[in-house]
């Protein structure tokens, strides 16, 4: 069990990519973290202090994981929901499932989790809630029809929990990246196609994971108490056009 004085963040998806990066970042400042992840493989390898598995589109086994947090911490501060899929089609050709399972893990799945843990800290003097939106939510991305939708809708899901959510104390934001550089996602951009949506990027390159986290750390922090149902865009201006 962490000390009483310790925050606790739960990240979700935290087993690599963006999640692990938040991880990592909590961790450098002192908070404990639990990673959330339904690849218990990934998770062997996965910072943290401790690890639960849970699929984000299941209810039941999200309220349990997020109990089993709460009972091993003493306490729960802030929720970082990075766990997300992305099926690239265009719009005329994508089948039903793919549509399907993306908005389940993306917009479903970020309600889930925000819904568990928001009763335990509206229960225990309130929070921050960070949701990992894109900046496919912002503006039209060609092939990313059922990826915008769900990252879209969690823009409306996230200001109207804002609202509903204030008053108990949990302030409740999101971050819209750009392209992020993930050990797994690097490869795919070393092309022409990457060279070309680099170019229209106002500062000529795609973010690190590690800004990403930044942001998220910011929203976490005592500092952005007064920021709520925001959407902080980490995106090198791509979306001002």
């Amino acid at each position: 069990m962490t000390t009483p004085s310790a925050r606790v963040a739960l990240v979700t998806g935290g087993a690599g990519g963006i999640g692990a990066a938040v991880v990592a970042a909590f961790e450098a400042e002192g908070t404990a973290v639990a990673v959330l992840d339904r690849d218990e493989r990934a998770l062997a390898g996965a910072g943290g202090q401790f690890h639960v598995t849970a699929d984000v589109t299941d209810p039941a086994s999200v309220a349990s994981a997020v109990d089993r947090v709460f009972q091993r911490a003493g306490r729960l501060d802030v929720l970082v929901n990075c766990a997300g899929i992305a099926t690239i089609a265009p719009a005329l050709d994508i089948d039903l499932a793919g549509w399907s399972s993306t908005v389940a893990v993306n917009l479903t799945g970020s309600f889930v989790v925000a819904q568990a843990v928001a009763r335990h800290l509206a229960a225990h003097g309130g929070g921050r809630v960070v949701t990992i939106a894109s900046q496919a939510a912002i503006v039209g991305l060609p092939g990313h029809v059922a990826y915008a939708a769900s990252k879209a809708g969690l823009l409306g899901m996230t200001r109207t929990l804002a609202l509903e959510w204030g008053p108990l104390g949990i302030t409740v934001n999101t971050v819209s990246p750009t392209v992020v550089l993930t050990p797994l996602a690097r490869p795919n951009w070393d092309n022409p196609a990457g060279d070309a949506l680099r170019a229209q990027i106002p500062v000529g390159r795609f973010a690190e994971p590690e800004e990403v986290a930044a942001a998220v750390l910011y929203l976490a922090s005592p500092a952005a108490a007064m920021v709520n149902g925001h959407d902080l865009v980490v995106d090198g201006g791509y979306t001002v056009r």
